[in-house]
């Protein structure tokens, strides 16, 4: 392998950035200082490491712009959308610096005559963040920050594809006057990154990514007994009730299957439309897909840009053209999307009928700007076609019925249930996915439970002696 990591620019395929990749002694050397830089930091109280977090955030969102255009060459979404990924991964992270002394409380198990008892939750030492690449910002600080306000200290890999993310956190944290070791990156090879899961000085792994390599994560982490955080893939389904609004369900769904161009692990990607409501669900959500405009992401009028590369690009239209051999019909004529040729990454938004569960397009995650629709006759066979997949991240449901929603919601297998709304992260919320879509879970209050380890103090008080 080259000793260089080389991103490709989906927006006109040239080469956008080098790095070159950390030698064995850069890579121990930022251990021993991650190790030793956590020691003093779990010293400091939460209020000190807020005030360096808070900075931080005052950092990156000042540099707004720059970090926009950067995305938009990197992974190809426009800068008409890529703004309000900083404004996102600010708010996320402020509202665990907020949150942090709720979080990190001592845990009180309640009165014991002669005792003082209470849990402590304790920092685990050095946290290994692997981030992806299709939100760069928003997936590794729903990490970053809270293991940082735990006391920990963090080494980032990120994806090859987006490294400025990672160089532009450590220039926020620098700015922000971090003591130097707390945070950290390194542009590592798979199989380095994979190297560094067995290192006896990383205490933890949170790795976003692909199912396959999660297993990978999974498998190296197993001969030692370090937790690991793993947020995976998606095959998101949304259900439109006979009683949904149906213009309000077709304007949230057509842009929760085709934002970042459908690169997204709780897009939709199925949806199943009550046979009452399918026609006139079908006709708004071909009109509103014929509006998008595909195109250069560095075009404030571009809505939609390329995948992230060729080679992405080539996967998604090989499953599109399986499942219209297979029977499918679709919806959009891409001919209407001039940016649209084979061998391109830019592909045309993509609606497809007459599918079933039998088509890959229907089972496995496309990551892309296309979604399989079907008409169902009952709330039960939708649940049972929600249900039908191996993954479980999010499920969108459209109805006006809340109970029905909640009682439907309960049924199904996922991580989170949505009513009228999809594709969406609340930081309030914890973050979590069932089956092939991971394992623990991340922000909110609770997201500082796998952050840290409980050390219990069970005191008989001196009076007692």
């Amino acid at each position: 392998m080259s000793a260089t990591q080389t991103t490709i620019s989906p927006v006109d395929g040239s080469i956008y950035v080098e790095r070159p990749y950390a030698a064995p002694a850069e890579i121990d050397a930022a251990l021993n200082k991650a190790v030793s830089a956590q020691r003093n930091w779990a010293r400091l109280s939460i209020a000190e490491r807020a005030a360096f977090c808070s900075r931080f955030c005052d950092s990156l969102l000042s540099h707004t712009a720059e970090i926009a255009l950067e995305i938009a060459w990197q992974m190809g979404r426009p800068v008409s959308q890529t703004p309000g990924e900083v404004r996102g991964c600010v708010e996320r992270a402020r509202f665990m610096i907020e949150h942090a002394a709720e979080g990190l409380a001592d845990l009180d198990p309640g009165p014991k005559a002669g005792f003082k008892r209470y849990v402590k939750r304790v920092p685990l030492g050095v946290v290994f963040v692997i981030a992806p690449w299709n939100y760069p910002l928003l997936t590794a600080i729903n990490t970053v920050i809270p293991a940082i306000m735990a006391g920990n200290a963090v080494v980032l890999k990120h994806a090859p594809q987006t490294p400025l993310a990672a160089e532009r956190f450590a220039e926020a944290f620098a700015q922000a006057g971090l003591p130097e070791g707390v945070f950290q990156y390194l542009h590592l090879t798979p199989a380095t990154a994979e190297a560094l899961v067995h290192e006896p000085r990383i205490a933890h792994v949170a790795f976003t990514g692909s199912v396959a390599v999660g297993h990978k994560v999974s498998r190296a982490a197993a001969d030692r007994f370090i937790s690991v955080g793993l947020e995976l893939g998606g095959k998101d389904p949304a259900y439109v009730r006979a009683d949904a609004d149906v213009a309000f369900a077709v304007e949230n769904l057509v842009d929760g299957a085709f934002f970042n161009s459908g690169q997204s692990c709780c897009g939709i990607e199925r949806i199943y439309v009550h046979e009452a409501v399918y026609e006139d669900f079908l006709a708004r959500a071909v009109a509103l897909t014929n509006q998008y405009r595909l195109g250069n992401p560095t075009d404030p009028a571009t809505n939609l840009g390329p995948v992230v590369s060729v080679k992405a690009a080539g996967a998604i239209r090989a499953q599109i053209a399986e499942a219209i051999a297979e029977g499918a019909v679709p919806l959009i004529d891409t001919g209407k999307f001039p940016a649209d040729e084979p061998g391109s990454p830019y592909i045309a938004p993509q609606i497809l009928v007459n599918v079933t569960h039998q088509m890959r397009l229907m089972t496995e995650e496309t990551f892309g700007p296309v979604v399989g629709i079907m008409k169902v006759g009952s709330d039960e066979a939708a649940v049972q076609l929600m249900n039908d997949s191996s993954y479980g991240l999010t499920a969108a449901l459209f109805t006006r019925d809340l109970a029905a929603a909640e009682a439907i919601g309960a049924q199904i297998e996922t991580g989170t249930v949505f009513l009228n709304r999809c594709d969406a992260l609340d930081p309030a919320l914890p973050w979590v996915g069932v089956k092939d879509s991971g394992r623990g879970h991340t922000l909110s209050i609770w997201g500082y439970e796998h952050l840290t380890r409980p050390q219990v103090f069970h005191l008989r008080l001196p009076s007692e002696t």
